[in-house]
């Protein structure tokens, strides 16, 4: 699956998004830059297929399809969009989570998914006290339970504090399992990545399903 952002704007003079190119495809994981409060979640719905663009054109395998896409790539934690309520606990959005899936959502079968995913212990925890890398590292692994999922849109993950290349690694590591994969995050977290990424390269260490910044969008 590739997804290909041409040219695409929101708002009037592209105030909401100014003017944006960028394509995230199987088996990489893209970050884009946006700043402001707006701007990561209008990129992250129209990436999704969520929203519509004002100017400009995203295609998917190279087809104009809004509802394939929609249903293709996940939306995760955007804020006011999608993301869980600070309050909520992670059992609660794990049994959430299962029942859009289409799977058994009850306490018991969170529990289970909890055991699976090594988090048993983070179960009557509040969303807002989930350590950010863990914040993103569940709310990924629950979206790609849908079954048509093939691709992920993670919105402003730098937003909870912690270490950007913790969620960076999960992104790496979901576009190494066949995921299309784009995050979308502010220019210091850009920064950090990029550096940690040449690092890796003077060491020897190619970073496999990843791909250097896309876009920025200021």
């Amino acid at each position: 699956m590739r997804v290909e952002l041409s040219a695409v704007t929101k708002g009037k003079r592209g105030s909401a998004l100014p003017q944006t190119t960028l394509a995230y495809e199987t088996g990489t994981a893209v970050l884009a830059r946006a700043e402001t409060a707006q701007r990561p979640s209008v990129l992250g719905l129209i990436a999704s297929g969520r929203m519509r663009p004002d100017t400009g054109i995203v295609r998917i395998d190279g087809d104009v399809d809004p509802a394939a896409l929609r249903d293709r790539v996940a939306l995760v934690d955007a804020p006011v969009v999608n993301d869980p309520a600070p309050d909520v606990t992670v059992t609660g959005v794990v049994m959430e989570e299962l029942m859009f899936a289409g799977l058994p959502g009850s306490r018991r079968d969170a529990a289970l998914t909890l055991r699976q995913l090594d988090l048993t212990d983070q179960g009557r925890t509040s969303m807002a006290d989930l350590e950010p890398g863990v914040r993103i590292r569940l709310l990924t692994e629950l979206a790609i339970l849908r079954d048509d999922v093939e691709g992920l849109v993670i919105v402003a993950p730098d937003r909870h504090g912690g270490d950007p290349l913790d969620w960076w690694r999960t992104a790496r590591d979901l576009a190494a399992r066949g995921f299309a994969v784009l995050v979308i995050a502010g220019d210091a977290s850009a920064a950090a990545i990029g550096a940690e990424g040449m690092l890796a390269r003077l060491d020897g260490d190619p970073q496999p399903g990843s791909t250097p910044t896309e876009e920025a969008t200021r």
